[in-house]
């Protein structure tokens, strides 16, 4: 089926274990800023990936800056499972050592002052994503296949300054979604290949955003800042394929329109930044993510009045706390660390293996090195740690399966920043 993105995120474990922030939500918008955890990003001015978190700080900025950023993310994801609760499977099958693949998440920014009152920046990056990815014939494949999900964010903002304490900014967003979300028949009492493609669906779509910020500078050594990014809506039209008989919900390989409806949830961020001597500056945030708005994922298809998927995900609103810090060891080198904790926003009571998402913990490090008086080098990465979840979940056939993930990611970024 040719549905958007965020759908097939959505659909079958929106949480996703590549994102590796809160559900399938991406804090990774810099290299400096990985390497203290994305501590104080409202409110630090360093670089022109400011355009990703407060675009009030374009403010600051005497000169055009250009930064580029890749972070790597290489997820640590088991799963263990202890069989199904009238399905004859050896519980072996059921175990996956890792079942998210390795990706690399790209950002891109420029800004620029107009006069010493307005400033213009342009940022490409993104806000969510994820990848799971089980075997064609795993026993419970209607749990979970091959699901994927890429949103790129392409920002345009500006920034005002009111006074030398208090600068505003603007952004309006372009949201770019792609997706793809597989599931197999898996073990079934029926006598049908385990390999049985049971539901696909793929496409992509886009929407509209907004997000605005604000700057306080409290004193020369002290500033907070805020940032507000809105929900974005997003609509996917393709198609739905099942190679399923019609007796048993399927389409028997054929093809027919289907639509989808989703919410990406709005972000709101508050940090601070202090600069406490010549060569120590603290940082820290705190982030909401109304995730409340992600409360089920559902497939209309014509023709039926039963919709070709449907997934209740009881998603409820979840906060990130941060506190970070650096240190300017000499004249070339600055040093940062940072810690972090996500709050999952997964209902207990609806987990599932292709979103086995849990709290977790980031233990970050980073160092900002200068070549030049135009041009420095930032290098960070995290380890981020989860907890060991428990859970049971069901097919559409009436099989409980058990499992067990663990889901922990390392983080490696550069990033190179030029001002003109």
């Amino acid at each position: 089926m040719k549905l958007t993105k965020t759908l097939i995120a959505a659909s079958l474990a929106v949480i996703s274990a590549d994102s590796f922030a809160a559900a399938f939500q991406l804090a990774e918008h810099s290299a400096s800023g990985l390497g203290r955890a994305y501590a104080g990003e409202a409110a630090i001015a360093e670089d022109a990936s400011v355009i990703a978190r407060n675009p009030a700080l374009m403010s600051v900025f005497k000169e055009k800056q250009l930064s580029i950023a890749g972070i790597a993310v290489v997820p640590d994801v088991s799963l263990e499972g202890t069989g199904s609760s009238n399905a004859a499977v050896n519980p072996n099958a059921l175990n996956d050592s890792s079942i998210a693949p390795s990706a690399f998440v790209p950002a891109g920014y420029f800004l620029m002052p107009i006069n010493d009152k307005f400033a213009v920046g342009f940022g490409a990056f993104s806000n969510f994503g994820l990848a799971t990815e089980f075997d064609e014939n795993y026993p419970a494949g209607q749990l979970a296949g091959e699901t994927e999900i890429v949103t790129v964010n392409m920002n345009v903002s500006g920034s005002y300054k009111i006074n030398d304490q208090f600068s505003v900014g603007l952004g309006l967003n372009y949201i770019y979604a792609d997706a793809k979300i597989v599931r197999n028949f898996g073990a079934n009492p029926f006598g049908l290949p385990a390999e049985t493609e049971a539901t696909h669906l793929e496409g992509d779509d886009a929407g509209f955003g907004w997000n605005v910020g604000a700057m306080y500078q409290l004193d020369e050594n002290s500033r907070f800042g805020f940032n507000y990014r809105s929900e974005t809506d997003i609509t996917f039209d393709g198609e739905f394929s099942s190679e399923l008989p019609p007796t048993m919900g399927g389409t028997s390989g054929a093809s027919l329109p289907g639509r989808v409806a989703i919410t990406l949830p709005a972000i709101a961020e508050f940090s601070g930044s202090h600069q406490l001597d010549d060569k120590t500056g603290l940082h820290y945030s705190v982030m909401w993510t109304g995730w409340s708005s992600f409360d089920k994922l559902e497939a209309d298809v014509e023709g039926r009045d039963q919709p070709g998927f449907s997934k209740d995900e009881n998603f409820s609103n979840a906060m990130r706390y941060s506190i970070g810090g650096d240190y300017q060891f000499n004249k070339s080198v600055l040093l940062r660390a940072g810690i972090a904790y996500d709050e999952s926003p997964a209902d207990k009571n609806h987990m599932s293996i292709s979103i086995p998402d849990t709290d977790r913990f980031w233990y970050s490090f980073g160092v900002n090195y200068t070549m030049s008086e135009q041009s420095n080098l930032d290098i960070g990465m995290s380890i981020l740690r989860g907890k060991t979840q428990k859970f049971t979940e069901n097919d559409n056939i009436a099989q409980q399966w058990s499992f067990e993930s663990n889901g922990h990611a390392y983080l490696f970024g550069a990033q190179y920043n030029y001002t003109f």
